[in-house]
């Protein structure tokens, strides 16, 4: 016979074989595998990707560090930084906590310091207003006030409630005191003060 290759077997009428049909092509076949295409021609398989990867499009900073991936067939090494469990505590109203990029396995969290969660109860919050989810209940009982009076001098003076007391409740001030006496030359004497 002929140096040719056969892709179709018949024998006494029976078809025992016949790859005129088959679709199959290297790049489809493992690499290394050896298979007959449609002409019955024996090809080794070129594909050594578990899929095709030609529409991949992730780049080496959404990779994990050391981690390695194929993009485009490429095989390529992540850069992306394991923060794992980061976790912050915020203790100023104002505090502003910048999350650093990269993975995060999930259980992190970001808090409230503990020693300022411990002012957050009810008795220090204002009846009426909630505040991170806790209600005020204080009302202003046991804060006592003071009312004081004071005559004005020619000094500047600072009024404070005395040592039991929380704050004035007002501060009353008297008239500058102004006296007239009738003098030894039959004039009248004004006192001020």
């Amino acid at each position: 016979m002929p140096d040719r290759t056969y892709n179709k077997a018949v024998f006494n009428g029976k078809t025992y074989i016949d790859l005129s049909s088959d679709t199959i092509q290297a790049d489809k076949v493992l690499y290394g595998y050896t298979f007959h295409d449609r002409s019955g021609a024996i090809l080794t398989g070129t594909n050594t990707y578990d899929a095709d990867t030609s529409d991949a499009n992730a780049s080496t900073s959404e990779i994990l560090s050391s981690k390695t991936a194929y993009v485009n067939g490429v095989k390529v090494t992540g850069s992306m930084n394991n923060q794992g469990a980061w976790s912050a505590l915020v203790s100023e109203k104002d505090d502003a906590i910048s999350i650093p990029s990269g993975f995060h396995d999930g259980s992190g969290v970001i808090g409230i310091d503990t020693i300022e969660k411990s002012k957050l109860i009810p008795s220090n919050i204002k009846a009426g207003i909630i505040l991170l989810g806790v209600e005020g209940e204080y009302t202003g009982e046991g804060v006592t006030a003071q009312s004081k009076t004071t005559t004005p001098t020619f000094s500047q003076q600072t009024i404070l409630p005395d040592a039991d007391y929380d704050y004035l409740s007002q501060v009353i001030v008297n008239a500058i005191p102004i006296t007239e006496t009738l003098n030894a030359a039959g004039g009248y004497t004004v006192t001020i003060g």
